[in-house]
């Protein structure tokens, strides 16, 4: 980012290519809606170009950029008020791809719909956690982010993130046990 705030433009697309499968999929898991999921993805990165002259690095990037993308979520509940996520409903083109977990290509057929059945599953248990422990489950797995980032995204201490993340693993070992 400072390679970038400096005038860098090739450090701009390298921070896109980056961040844009976790930050992408954090907005699609939080709003389940791929056309919403892009909206707010591509608002955070303009915000990302809008900032970059006044950037300072007070936190590590990602703790940063997720800040951003959080707040921006907020502000998007706060407009249009908090649809429930349906993990399992296909996309506004009618295509369900945006939630195949990859399997590799030479994978037994039978292999690829084990691990789809899997990735529909995990979603809906993602879907049936509370929103507090949900957003601190992906910021951890998607942003890959300390639980002090977290603390600090979410404008709450590190033991309150630590213990929703401790609750949303428990919820979902359990909703997923029979697939151990």
């Amino acid at each position: 980012m400072l390679a970038y705030r400096d005038g860098e433009g090739a450090a701009f697309e390298l921070l896109y290519v980056r961040w844009r499968g976790p930050l992408y999929r954090y907005f699609l898991r939080q709003c389940g809606h791929a056309g919403q999921a892009d909206e707010l993805f591509q608002d955070v990165f303009m915000r990302v170009i809008g900032a970059s002259a006044g950037y300072e690095p007070t936190a590590r990037f990602t703790t940063w950029l997720f800040r951003i993308a959080h707040n921006r979520l907020i502000d998007h509940w706060r407009k249009l008020g908090r649809e429930p996520v349906d993990p399992l409903a296909s996309n506004e083109n009618g295509e369900d791809g945006e939630f195949d977990p990859p399997a590799p290509e030479d994978a037994a057929p039978e292999r690829q719909a084990e691990r789809r059945q899997l990735g529909v599953a995990l979603l809906a248990a993602l879907n049936e956690l509370p929103e507090v422990q949900r957003e601190a489950f992906l910021l951890a797995e998607e942003g890959g982010l300390t639980l002090e980032e977290i603390a600090t995204i979410s404008g709450v201490g590190r033991e309150t993130i630590k213990s929703r993340l401790r609750y949303a693993t428990a919820k979902l070992r359990h909703k997923l046990e029979s697939w151990r």
